[in-house]
């Protein structure tokens, strides 16, 4: 016979988001049932914001040579040694593991289940020899790499970001599938550990960024000796004596063929809805994800899905968020919304390529010409000329008033500067509030004041200001 739990708030799934909803709860005294299935820490610390950062710190010292000699500083007998590379990630994942453990968190009051979870009534789950009745539920189950339906991929060997970081030995040629964030950062980290590296994408790489500035990155991936094909569909796999064959055609109806030794599908993320019973809970889903509403309310209003698996904006810092605004509605029964225009995303290439709220077309799709875009490029900074860092450019999107809409950057640190964008935009600040505050000399961060400067740059011909300065002189 099961054993009956009844807390007040039942957690599925210990990634980011329901890590930060079970520990934010148990803070305030709150009973909470926490259920996972897999390793605590989710995708994010074991398979995808961790790693892939580590991996990317280890490659960034590799390519470290190159940039040095710029500077007259040289080394000699230069060696990359993938396995202590793959030993850094292992490391750092293992120094951020107990802050994510179930020791810790059965150390702040939560019941922890290492089960599968799956609803069986609108208010009720099963958990291996428990069920579970809870005043609230809250679905943060994230998201797997998507298999595309390619012909022959069943038959050969391939990588997703769950096994790529297991990888001991660089690979001789790396095929990825998939133009996108995951897709380049792990290209440009394997290239620059020794690895050759092709990239097929079957529309445009890094889509979902400004154009412009993501071109930048693509041509430094390619100076670096990545093989980027775009608008170029993998149509099948197989295998060869030496390893894998991709064959693919570009959107001209010409055919392409790849020999790889491993092959990284890199196509997207799929939401973990499978065996959850959402049905017998009540719950609308389809293969974007749990349907949920301004609140993250599910179509059962005793359920909250949040994070990946909820569809919209797959990021760590999205999930975290979103914890938050759940906190908020079931222990304060605050109305929440979630404003997905006020979320930035980096991608953590090199050069950075960092977005916040709305992007140039959309801008002008809304404002029309009262849409202004201020520039200030790295070339123009005198930090980012100390350091060899000039290539990047910023934007900055601003309305009617000079309130700030969008930005979009590409350079060093772009992430670190999307920062500070990302505050002025929720706090509906002006391009007079980004003109007047101090930067520190020499900073990146003078790129922000500099374009904001600019947005005033007519100001001195206007005829108006001109009179009204005249006109002040004569009182001495």
């Amino acid at each position: 016979m099961a054993h009956l739990l009844t807390p007040d708030i039942c957690v599925i799934g210990a990634g980011s988001a329901g890590l930060s909803v079970a520990a934010a709860a148990a803070a305030f005294g709150v009973e909470v049932v926490l259920i996972e299935k897999g390793l605590m820490g989710g995708d994010c610390l074991n398979y995808g914001c961790v790693p892939s950062k580590a991996l990317l710190a280890a490659a960034k010292a590799a390519a470290a040579e190159e940039k040095n000699s710029r500077f007259g500083i040289s080394a000699t007998g230069r060696t990359v040694d993938f396995s202590r590379a793959n030993d850094h990630v292992r490391q750092v994942i293992a120094t951020i593991e107990p802050h994510d453990s179930q020791e810790r968190f059965e150390g702040l009051g939560v019941t922890v289940l290492r089960e599968t979870a799956s609803f069986t009534a609108p208010d009720m789950l099963i958990a291996g020899a428990y069920e579970v009745r809870a005043r609230r539920f809250v679905i943060a189950t994230g998201s797997s790499a998507m298999v595309p339906p390619v012909p022959g991929l069943d038959e050969v060997p391939w990588l997703t970001n769950e096994t790529l970081f297991d990888l001991r030995e660089v690979p001789g040629h790396l095929a990825i599938v998939g133009g996108g964030p995951i897709g380049l950062e792990m290209a440009q980290a394997h290239r620059r550990l020794g690895a050759r590296v092709t990239v097929f994408e079957a529309q445009k790489a890094l889509a979902k960024d400004d154009p412009e500035l993501a071109a930048l990155v693509l041509d430094s991936l390619k100076a670096e000796g990545v093989e980027i094909l775009e608008n170029t569909a993998v149509e099948k796999v197989g295998k060869t004596e030496g390893g894998i064959l991709v064959t693919a055609k570009t959107k001209d109806g010409k055919a392409i063929e790849v020999s790889a030794s491993h092959l990284l599908v890199a196509a997207g993320r799929a939401p973990n809805v499978t065996g959850l019973g959402l049905e017998a809970a009540g719950v609308v889903f389809d293969r974007k994800g749990i349907s949920v509403d301004k609140g993250l309310r599910t179509a059962n209003r005793k359920i909250y899905a949040i994070g990946d698996v909820a569809g919209g904006l797959q990021f760590t810092h999205v999930a975290g968020h979103q914890a938050g605004l759940v906190i908020r509605s079931i222990l304060f029964r605050l109305p929440v919304t979630m404003n997905d225009d006020m979320v930035p995303w980096v991608t953590y290439t090199s050069p950075e390529l960092g977005h916040v709220g709305l992007s140039e077309v959309a801008a002008r799709e809304t404002y029309g010409d009262k849409a202004k875009v201020l520039v200030a490029d790295y070339s123009g900074n005198d930090r980012a000329q100390s350091e060899g860092e000039t290539t990047g450019r910023l934007k900055l999107i601003a309305g009617p008033g000079g309130r700030l809409l969008g930005a979009d950057i590409v350079g060093a640190q772009a992430g670190e500067i999307v920062n500070l964008l990302s505050l002025a935009l929720s706090k509906k600040m002006t391009m007079k509030d980004l003109a007047g505050f101090v930067a520190p000399y020499p900073t990146l961060g003078e790129l922000v004041r500099r374009a904001a400067i600019s947005y005033y740059a007519e100001a001195p011909k206007n005829v108006w200001v001109r009179r009204a300065i005249a006109f002040l002189r004569k009182f001495g």
